[in-house]
């Protein structure tokens, strides 16, 4: 058994190797991708880099997938840096991510909590070092926190203060401008209404990554229209796209949103977008 496990992780870890360190799995738009100065609406599927910023608006949620099989979700108004992705010196999965703003969390695969991994979370004035665990955290204008679901990790503070968390529902508190209060325990309740700050609803319009629908923003002949309603989209926070297709002697630009994974997704998606943008946007297959 220990050296099919073993062979099982370092196939994973060999896998992992050429993949890409991060990807966008899912998204609650209006979301954006910071790169070189440059912003860029999220998409599923969307690879990530060192460096990458992501940022999330009213309403939005996001879910990343690293390579090693964890995932991160954050929640609406939200900035999360990846200021590293990628192997270690000793090739296996590094990471250091930076919640600037906003709610997240971080669950690790069940299998592959046994392989290895160097994972940061700094939450403002609180890092959290992660090993196999689940964990939720915020920063606010008073304080930061970071909540132990499952497992173990170990959280400092800036002004040096350290501890090691490994009961379940317990969270590490840090006032603005004053000392840690340390570890507290939350009740059950209150983690709840927490964790339903970075988790996407059922019917809030989401895009996922193998999605089938497609939402139809606009069908024009009009070149210079089509390609204002898809500014209009990406400046607001969604990934459309442009699909030229001949009709007759005529070009018509379809402006689409696409990885809706179901039509219930796709109707609320355009009642938000016809809410939106006055659109009177589409679903389809």
């Amino acid at each position: 058994m220990k050296m099919t496990l073993a062979c099982a992780l370092f196939a994973l870890a060999t896998q992992a190797m050429g993949a890409p360190q991060a990807v966008v799995d899912a998204v609650q738009s209006p979301a954006w991708r910071d790169r070189d100065g440059k912003a860029m609406p999220l998409a599923p599927g969307m690879e990530l880099q060192s460096r990458d910023r992501i940022r999330t608006g009213e309403g939005s949620r996001v879910y990343l997938r690293l390579v090693d099989g964890s995932t991160v979700k954050l929640g609406e108004n939200g900035i999360l840096l990846a200021e590293r992705l990628g192997p270690s010196e000793k090739q296996f999965f590094s990471a250091a991510l930076d919640v600037a703003k906003g709610a997240f969390r971080f669950t690790t695969d069940k299998l592959r909590k046994l392989s290895r991994r160097d994972v940061t979370i700094r939450v403002a004035t609180v890092t959290a070092g992660i090993r196999g665990t689940d964990i939720w955290g915020k920063t606010e204008p008073e304080r930061d926190f970071v909540c132990l679901l499952e497992g173990k990790i170990t959280v400092s503070h800036q002004d040096g203060d350290t501890r090691e968390m490994s009961e379940p529902l317990t969270f590490y508190v840090a006032p603005r401008n004053q000392p840690p209060r340390g570890i507290e325990t939350a009740d059950p309740e209150t983690v709840k209404k927490w964790a339903a700050e970075t988790e996407i609803p059922a019917g809030a319009g989401v895009l996922r990554r193998g999605g089938k629908w497609k939402l139809l923003l606009a069908d024009s002949e009009d070149q210079p229209s089509a390609l204002e309603v898809y500014d209009r989209a990406a400046v607001a926070g969604y990934a459309a796209s442009i699909r030229p297709r001949i009709v007759g002697e005529a070009i018509r630009y379809e402006i689409l949103l696409r990885n809706l994974p179901g039509k219930t997704e796709a109707e609320a998606l355009a009642a938000r977008v016809k809410a939106q943008f006055g659109l009177e946007a589409r679903p389809t297959r």
